[in-house]
Protein backbone atom coordinates (compact mmCIF):
# COMPACT_ATOMS: atom_id res chain seq x y z
CA UNK A 1 0.00 0.00 0.00
CA UNK A 2 2.69 2.00 1.00
CA UNK A 3 4.37 1.75 -2.60
CA UNK A 4 0.99 2.60 -4.31
CA UNK A 5 0.61 5.48 -1.96
CA UNK A 6 3.70 6.78 -3.09
CA UNK A 7 3.18 6.91 -6.91
CA UNK A 8 -0.28 8.53 -6.81
CA UNK A 9 1.72 11.38 -4.58
CA UNK A 10 3.92 11.86 -6.77
CA UNK A 11 1.78 11.77 -10.24
CA UNK A 12 -0.79 14.32 -8.07
CA UNK A 13 2.35 16.54 -6.94
CA UNK A 14 3.53 16.50 -11.03
CA UNK A 15 -0.01 17.14 -12.25
CA UNK A 16 -0.35 20.25 -9.85
CA UNK A 17 3.18 21.45 -10.75
CA UNK A 18 2.30 21.25 -14.95
CA UNK A 19 -1.49 22.84 -14.03
CA UNK A 20 0.38 26.05 -11.99
CA UNK A 21 2.67 26.20 -14.77
CA UNK A 22 0.16 26.27 -17.47
CA UNK A 23 -1.67 28.78 -15.42
CA UNK A 24 1.18 31.26 -15.60
CA UNK A 25 1.90 30.67 -18.71
CA UNK A 26 -1.68 31.08 -20.18
CA UNK A 27 -1.91 27.93 -21.83
CA UNK A 28 -5.16 26.79 -20.32
CA UNK A 29 -6.82 29.61 -21.33
CA UNK A 30 -8.73 28.01 -24.42
CA UNK A 31 -12.09 29.06 -23.90
CA UNK A 32 -12.89 32.59 -25.46
CA UNK A 33 -16.10 34.51 -25.42
CA UNK A 34 -16.09 33.15 -28.84
CA UNK A 35 -16.12 29.58 -27.61
CA UNK A 36 -13.08 27.00 -27.49
CA UNK A 37 -9.37 27.75 -29.02
CA UNK A 38 -9.04 24.73 -30.15
CA UNK A 39 -5.60 25.53 -31.04
CA UNK A 40 -5.02 26.54 -27.45
CA UNK A 41 -6.92 23.57 -26.16
CA UNK A 42 -4.16 21.21 -28.16
CA UNK A 43 -1.19 23.14 -26.44
CA UNK A 44 -2.77 22.62 -22.72
CA UNK A 45 -3.62 18.61 -23.55
CA UNK A 46 -0.04 18.21 -25.02
CA UNK A 47 1.53 20.01 -21.57
CA UNK A 48 -0.75 18.04 -19.62
CA UNK A 49 -0.10 14.68 -21.26
CA UNK A 50 3.57 14.56 -22.32
CA UNK A 51 4.46 16.67 -19.42
CA UNK A 52 3.21 13.83 -17.19
CA UNK A 53 4.71 11.08 -18.96
CA UNK A 54 8.20 12.47 -19.42
CA UNK A 55 8.79 13.87 -16.04
CA UNK A 56 7.58 10.00 -14.63
CA UNK A 57 9.99 8.56 -17.12
CA UNK A 58 12.93 11.20 -15.89
CA UNK A 59 12.39 10.45 -12.46
CA UNK A 60 11.71 6.65 -12.86
CA UNK A 61 15.18 5.32 -11.37
CA UNK A 62 14.98 7.16 -8.03
CA UNK A 63 11.04 6.33 -7.76
CA UNK A 64 11.70 2.70 -8.16
CA UNK A 65 14.53 2.52 -6.20
CA UNK A 66 12.59 4.77 -2.94
CA UNK A 67 9.40 2.88 -3.68
CA UNK A 68 10.63 -0.72 -4.05
CA UNK A 69 13.54 -0.31 -1.04
CA UNK A 70 16.04 -1.84 -4.05
CA UNK A 71 19.75 -1.35 -2.81
CA UNK A 72 22.31 -0.90 -5.87
CA UNK A 73 25.12 -3.78 -5.81
CA UNK A 74 26.91 -3.02 -8.59
CA UNK A 75 30.34 -2.20 -6.07
CA UNK A 76 29.58 -5.23 -3.85
CA UNK A 77 31.74 -7.71 -3.19
CA UNK A 78 29.78 -10.63 -2.03
CA UNK A 79 30.03 -13.63 -4.36
CA UNK A 80 26.67 -13.66 -5.22
CA UNK A 81 26.05 -10.29 -6.02
CA UNK A 82 29.53 -10.30 -8.52
CA UNK A 83 27.59 -13.01 -9.94
CA UNK A 84 24.34 -11.01 -10.87
CA UNK A 85 26.54 -7.90 -11.88
CA UNK A 86 28.69 -9.84 -14.27
CA UNK A 87 25.36 -11.70 -16.28
CA UNK A 88 23.71 -8.04 -16.32
CA UNK A 89 27.10 -6.65 -17.58
CA UNK A 90 28.01 -9.35 -20.34
CA UNK A 91 24.31 -9.03 -21.63
CA UNK A 92 24.57 -5.36 -22.09
CA UNK A 93 27.48 -5.27 -23.79
CA UNK A 94 25.83 -7.77 -26.46
CA UNK A 95 22.58 -5.98 -26.48
CA UNK A 96 24.84 -3.03 -27.03
CA UNK A 97 23.57 -0.48 -24.27
CA UNK A 98 25.66 1.05 -21.29
CA UNK A 99 26.01 -1.07 -18.10
CA UNK A 100 22.95 -0.32 -16.01
CA UNK A 101 22.50 -0.12 -12.18
CA UNK A 102 22.65 -3.36 -10.23
CA UNK A 103 19.99 -3.95 -7.38
CA UNK A 104 18.36 -6.34 -5.42
CA UNK A 105 14.88 -6.14 -3.22
CA UNK A 106 13.47 -8.01 -0.45
CA UNK A 107 10.21 -9.93 -1.94
CA UNK A 108 8.85 -12.38 -3.66
CA UNK A 109 10.02 -13.67 -7.15
CA UNK A 110 9.56 -10.78 -9.38
CA UNK A 111 12.45 -8.36 -11.50
CA UNK A 112 12.14 -5.11 -13.30
CA UNK A 113 14.00 -2.58 -15.28
CA UNK A 114 13.60 1.09 -15.53
CA UNK A 115 15.23 4.33 -16.63
CA UNK A 116 14.95 6.85 -18.90
CA UNK A 117 17.72 6.55 -20.95
CA UNK A 118 19.16 2.94 -22.60
CA UNK A 119 22.65 3.89 -20.82
CA UNK A 120 21.72 4.83 -17.72
CA UNK A 121 19.57 2.06 -16.91
CA UNK A 122 18.30 0.21 -13.77
CA UNK A 123 18.29 -3.82 -13.89
CA UNK A 124 16.65 -5.23 -9.74
CA UNK A 125 15.69 -8.32 -9.04
CA UNK A 126 14.17 -10.18 -5.87
CA UNK A 127 15.48 -11.82 -3.20
CA UNK A 128 12.97 -14.27 -3.66
CA UNK A 129 13.62 -14.89 -7.43
CA UNK A 130 16.87 -15.61 -6.24
CA UNK A 131 16.03 -18.31 -4.03
CA UNK A 132 13.27 -20.09 -5.73
CA UNK A 133 15.00 -20.07 -9.56
CA UNK A 134 18.60 -22.04 -10.70
CA UNK A 135 21.34 -19.59 -12.04
CA UNK A 136 20.12 -20.18 -15.98
CA UNK A 137 16.48 -19.38 -14.89
CA UNK A 138 17.93 -16.00 -13.15
CA UNK A 139 20.04 -15.43 -16.09
CA UNK A 140 17.25 -15.37 -18.60
CA UNK A 141 14.69 -13.30 -16.13
CA UNK A 142 18.10 -10.75 -16.38
CA UNK A 143 18.14 -10.79 -19.98
CA UNK A 144 14.73 -10.25 -19.95
CA UNK A 145 14.86 -7.36 -18.47
CA UNK A 146 17.94 -6.22 -20.22
CA UNK A 147 16.09 -6.75 -23.60
CA UNK A 148 13.60 -4.33 -22.18
CA UNK A 149 16.16 -1.70 -21.53
CA UNK A 150 17.82 -2.94 -25.28
CA UNK A 151 14.46 -2.51 -26.81
CA UNK A 152 13.59 0.96 -25.55
CA UNK A 153 10.49 -0.37 -23.95
CA UNK A 154 10.16 2.02 -20.98
CA UNK A 155 10.28 5.00 -23.80
CA UNK A 156 7.66 3.47 -25.66
CA UNK A 157 5.89 2.89 -23.17
CA UNK A 158 5.99 6.55 -21.75
CA UNK A 159 5.44 8.05 -25.44
CA UNK A 160 2.06 6.22 -26.00
CA UNK A 161 1.03 6.84 -22.44
CA UNK A 162 1.60 10.63 -23.28
CA UNK A 163 -0.79 10.08 -26.39
CA UNK A 164 -3.59 8.84 -25.01
CA UNK A 165 -3.45 11.59 -22.11
CA UNK A 166 -3.63 13.90 -24.48
CA UNK A 167 -6.52 12.40 -25.92
CA UNK A 168 -8.54 12.09 -23.05
CA UNK A 169 -7.37 15.78 -22.05
CA UNK A 170 -8.62 17.26 -25.20
CA UNK A 171 -11.47 14.93 -25.72
CA UNK A 172 -12.96 15.54 -22.42
CA UNK A 173 -12.97 19.46 -22.82
CA UNK A 174 -14.46 19.63 -26.33
CA UNK A 175 -17.22 17.15 -24.87
CA UNK A 176 -18.28 19.10 -22.13
CA UNK A 177 -17.90 22.41 -23.71
CA UNK A 178 -20.91 20.54 -26.19
CA UNK A 179 -22.72 19.65 -22.81
CA UNK A 180 -22.52 22.63 -21.31
CA UNK A 181 -23.00 25.09 -24.08
CA UNK A 182 -25.63 22.89 -26.78
CA UNK A 183 -27.25 20.26 -24.41
CA UNK A 184 -27.40 22.59 -21.82
CA UNK A 185 -27.44 25.42 -23.36
CA UNK A 186 -25.74 28.02 -20.92
CA UNK A 187 -24.80 30.97 -22.28
CA UNK A 188 -22.77 32.70 -19.33
CA UNK A 189 -19.36 33.72 -19.78
CA UNK A 190 -17.20 30.84 -18.79
CA UNK A 191 -17.75 27.85 -18.17
CA UNK A 192 -20.63 25.97 -16.33
CA UNK A 193 -21.78 22.88 -14.00
CA UNK A 194 -21.73 20.73 -17.10
CA UNK A 195 -18.52 21.53 -18.34
CA UNK A 196 -17.12 20.85 -15.13
CA UNK A 197 -19.04 17.93 -14.40
CA UNK A 198 -18.25 16.22 -18.00
CA UNK A 199 -14.83 16.79 -17.86
CA UNK A 200 -14.50 15.04 -14.44
CA UNK A 201 -16.58 12.30 -15.49
CA UNK A 202 -14.81 11.83 -19.44
CA UNK A 203 -11.31 12.24 -18.18
CA UNK A 204 -11.65 8.79 -15.38
CA UNK A 205 -13.97 7.34 -18.33
CA UNK A 206 -11.76 8.02 -21.48
CA UNK A 207 -8.68 7.43 -19.06
CA UNK A 208 -9.83 3.94 -18.23
CA UNK A 209 -10.03 3.01 -21.97
CA UNK A 210 -6.33 4.63 -22.61
CA UNK A 211 -5.28 2.60 -19.82
CA UNK A 212 -6.60 -0.55 -21.25
CA UNK A 213 -4.97 0.86 -24.80
CA UNK A 214 -1.39 0.89 -23.24
CA UNK A 215 -1.86 -2.30 -21.41
CA UNK A 216 -1.81 -3.84 -24.51
CA UNK A 217 1.08 -2.23 -26.19
CA UNK A 218 2.68 -3.39 -22.93
CA UNK A 219 1.46 -6.79 -23.53
CA UNK A 220 2.93 -6.86 -26.89
CA UNK A 221 6.40 -5.69 -25.93
CA UNK A 222 6.35 -8.68 -23.52
CA UNK A 223 6.92 -11.13 -25.87
CA UNK A 224 9.55 -9.10 -27.50
CA UNK A 225 11.65 -9.29 -24.58
CA UNK A 226 11.04 -12.62 -23.75
CA UNK A 227 12.52 -13.44 -27.35
CA UNK A 228 15.13 -10.70 -26.94
CA UNK A 229 15.94 -13.08 -23.62
CA UNK A 230 16.80 -15.56 -26.01
CA UNK A 231 18.96 -14.43 -28.20
CA UNK A 232 20.79 -13.07 -25.11
CA UNK A 233 21.45 -16.45 -24.50
CA UNK A 234 22.76 -17.34 -27.64
CA UNK A 235 19.47 -18.40 -29.16
CA UNK A 236 18.81 -21.26 -26.07
CA UNK A 237 14.94 -21.08 -25.37
CA UNK A 238 15.18 -23.60 -22.69
CA UNK A 239 15.73 -21.39 -19.83
CA UNK A 240 13.83 -18.80 -20.22
CA UNK A 241 10.83 -21.27 -20.56
CA UNK A 242 12.03 -23.05 -17.49
CA UNK A 243 11.88 -19.71 -16.01
CA UNK A 244 8.52 -18.71 -17.07
CA UNK A 245 7.54 -22.03 -16.16
CA UNK A 246 8.64 -21.67 -12.59
CA UNK A 247 6.85 -17.80 -12.45
CA UNK A 248 3.34 -19.12 -13.44
CA UNK A 249 3.52 -22.10 -10.11
CA UNK A 250 4.44 -18.94 -8.05
CA UNK A 251 2.81 -15.94 -6.70
CA UNK A 252 4.50 -13.17 -8.50
CA UNK A 253 5.79 -10.34 -5.85
CA UNK A 254 3.52 -7.24 -6.19
CA UNK A 255 5.57 -4.55 -7.44
CA UNK A 256 5.13 -0.67 -6.77
CA UNK A 257 2.54 1.01 -9.61
CA UNK A 258 5.69 2.88 -10.73
CA UNK A 259 7.41 0.07 -12.24
CA UNK A 260 4.69 -2.91 -12.63
CA UNK A 261 4.63 -2.49 -16.36
CA UNK A 262 8.92 -3.60 -16.61
CA UNK A 263 8.47 -6.22 -13.89
CA UNK A 264 8.98 -9.80 -15.39
CA UNK A 265 5.55 -11.63 -14.27
CA UNK A 266 1.80 -10.79 -13.33
CA UNK A 267 -1.26 -13.25 -13.15
CA UNK A 268 -4.03 -11.40 -14.97
CA UNK A 269 -7.21 -13.09 -15.14
CA UNK A 270 -10.74 -12.13 -16.18
CA UNK A 271 -12.04 -8.84 -16.89
CA UNK A 272 -8.95 -7.28 -15.49
CA UNK A 273 -6.68 -8.85 -18.08
CA UNK A 274 -7.77 -6.15 -20.01
CA UNK A 275 -5.51 -3.99 -17.37
CA UNK A 276 -3.02 -6.46 -17.01
CA UNK A 277 0.82 -5.01 -18.01
CA UNK A 278 1.44 -9.20 -18.93
CA UNK A 279 0.15 -11.29 -20.88
CA UNK A 280 -0.50 -15.46 -19.54
CA UNK A 281 2.57 -17.24 -18.93
CA UNK A 282 1.07 -19.91 -21.06
CA UNK A 283 0.83 -17.49 -23.94
CA UNK A 284 4.77 -16.48 -23.48
CA UNK A 285 5.53 -19.69 -23.26
CA UNK A 286 4.33 -20.85 -26.17
CA UNK A 287 5.05 -18.45 -28.28
CA UNK A 288 8.43 -18.87 -27.73
CA UNK A 289 8.27 -22.75 -28.81
CA UNK A 290 6.57 -21.56 -31.80
CA UNK A 291 9.31 -19.13 -32.55
CA UNK A 292 11.68 -20.12 -35.49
Amino acid sequence: MKRIVLFVVTNLAVMLVLGIAASLLGVNRYLTPNGLNLGALLGFALLMGFGGAIISLLISKPVAKWSSGAKVINDSTDPTHRWIVSTVEGFAKKAGIGMPDVAIFEGAPNAFATGAFKNSALVAVSTGLLQSMSREEVEAVIGHEVAHVANGDMVTLTLIQGVMNTFVVFLSRVIGYFVDRVILKNDREGTGIGFIVTTIVLDILLGVLASIVVSWFSRQREFRADAGAVALMGGRKQPMINALARLGGLEPGVLPQSVAAMGINAKPNGFMALFSTHPPIEDRIRALQEAK
